[in-house]
């Protein structure tokens, strides 16, 4: 073989790679498995890795022999597809459902296990609530756009975040295992939470969960106001306007948004711009 086809041959199998990666389970892949993915043997599969980790566009999950997409790639991604990430899409969002509910909307994105603000728009109410300002972060299942997510979450993924937050969420003073799986469960059955239990004492919220293009819950809208203005007739209706604006929003992601799963590459930009 040539130079120049062997250099052909190179960058195919690098591009096969990253699509056996995109596939693959977010958690990574190991080695063997992608090499019979991509029908080369162990050894070669290994050096394409290796340029495509030395570009920035994959890399070896720390403490463990998996490998899945890295940052650049997402990046190079993004800039090529929709220019706006969720934030930007979502800010005219918030603003709309704080003029129109007259109360505080949060803007939450997975990381993890926990569930992280990534941007806020106060109502006209002094509020407290379980993350705080832009950047705060809770566990999931604490909140009620943090239960909004892991409701929708797959069930293993699911399960695996339970078995990993429960002794946090105990510790805190929540729910325990079995009172969180029926929130979780008439979550699933509403399509929103809706919380008034008293941690913030005076306090009230309800969430909805934000759907990326593959039906994924990637993110939460949700409210947070006084309890009394989150009556049980109020509440439906809230929960009909948060669904309607979480579904245009979720239809107008970008699936390569790097927010989406490294949200606090967003939050410095969010300081600035939204002071």
């Amino acid at each position: 073989m040539n130079e120049s086809a062997e250099a052909t041959s190179s960058l195919r199998r690098a591009l096969g790679l990253l699509r056996i990666l995109a596939a693959a389970d977010p958690a990574g892949i190991r080695l063997k498995d992608l090499s019979e993915a991509a029908g080369c043997s162990q050894p070669t599969a290994h050096r394409a890795l290796q340029d495509l980790i030395a570009e920035g566009f994959a890399e070896q999950v720390a403490g463990g022999k998996r490998y899945r997409l890295a940052l650049d790639f997402f990046v190079l991604a993004a800039r090529a597809g929709q220019a706006s990430g969720l934030r930007d899409l979502a800010r005219p969002v918030l603003l709309r459902l704080s003029a129109t509910l007259h109360d505080t909307i949060f803007l939450l994105v997975r990381n993890g296990y926990d569930a992280v603000c990534l941007d806020r728009v106060e109502g006209p109410f002094p509020i407290r609530s379980f993350t705080g300002d832009i950047g705060g972060k809770v566990p999931l299942g604490i909140g009620q756009g943090s239960l909004a997510i892991l409701a929708h979450l797959p069930e293993d993924e699911r399960e695996a975040v339970i078995r990993f937050n429960i002794p946090r969420l105990l510790d805190r003073g929540f729910l325990d295992e079995a009172g969180l799986r029926i929130a979780l469960a008439e979550a699933r059955e509403l399509g929103w939470v809706s919380l008034n239990t008293g941690l913030i004492p005076g306090m009230a919220g309800l969430g909805v969960p934000v759907f990326d293009a593959e039906g994924r819950a990637v993110a939460a809208l949700s409210i947070g106001t006084l309890a009394e203005r989150l009556s049980d007739e109020r509440g439906p209706n809230v929960a009909r306007i948060l669904q309607r604006e979480a579904a245009v929003l979720g239809a107008s992601l970008n699936p390569f948004d790097i927010s989406l799963r490294y949200p606090s590459r967003s939050l410095s930009s969010t300081a600035r711009q939204y002071p």
